[in-house]
């Protein structure tokens, strides 16, 4: 889990600098896609994860395959169901560890990890696959795994086995991996509080 601090720092500064620079966004969100706002930086821990994880950031896109947004949903129940949830605070001694689970479990950036290493090795293109930080239904900061779907983002979350086009979920997107460059993180501002 994302540290609080982080949360109220990343809100203020989203909203300032993406309101600021609205004229400029690109919307998305009337095809179902998540809407691209500005370039912003990267959440602390996911610093080195491209050098550690070739693959977090790899670029490949093509058109989904038919079935494959079934092989998605059954991933994502796979990996659900597989992974215990710990906090870093109590498998790290620290907070705000992005890596993959150990065989102790992990938290919910390190299961999104888990279900992108899983779905690229299943042939779903990475480039469709983003990490997003989220405002979850208790305002509590969470980040779940985005699969771009042809015409929606779907959402894979530790929270339920149900896999929800981004719409549905009622959270706030705060962020999200640029799909072009997923080195790069994009501002969202987008559903729950944001409307």
């Amino acid at each position: 889990m994302i540290g609080s601090m982080r949360l109220l720092g990343l809100v203020l500064g989203l909203v300032l600098t993406t309101f600021a620079g609205a004229a400029a966004a690109q919307d998305a969100s009337a095809e179902g896609h998540l809407p691209l706002r500005k370039a912003i930086a990267a959440p602390q821990g996911f610093g080195g994860l491209c050098g550690r994880y070739a693959w977090v950031c790899a670029i490949g896109t093509s058109r989904p395959a038919p079935g494959e947004l079934d092989r998605v949903v059954a991933i994502n129940r796979r990996v659900n169901h597989a992974t215990r949830q710990i906090t870093d605070q109590n498998q790290y001694g620290t907070d705000d560890v992005w890596a993959l689970p150990t065989a102790r479990g992990g938290d919910c950036e390190d299961i999104a990890l888990l279900k992108k290493k899983r779905l690229i090795e299943a042939g779903v293109a990475p480039g469709r696959l983003l990490i997003a930080t989220v405002l979850d239904l208790d305002r509590n900061l969470h980040s779940v795994l985005v699969y771009r779907g042809a015409r929606a983002d779907y959402v894979l979350d530790n929270l339920t086995g149900r896999v929800r086009v981004w719409r549905d979920t009622g959270y706030s997107f705060l962020e999200i991996q640029n799909p072009r460059a997923p080195q790069h993180w994009a501002a969202v501002l987008a559903g729950g509080a944001f409307g």
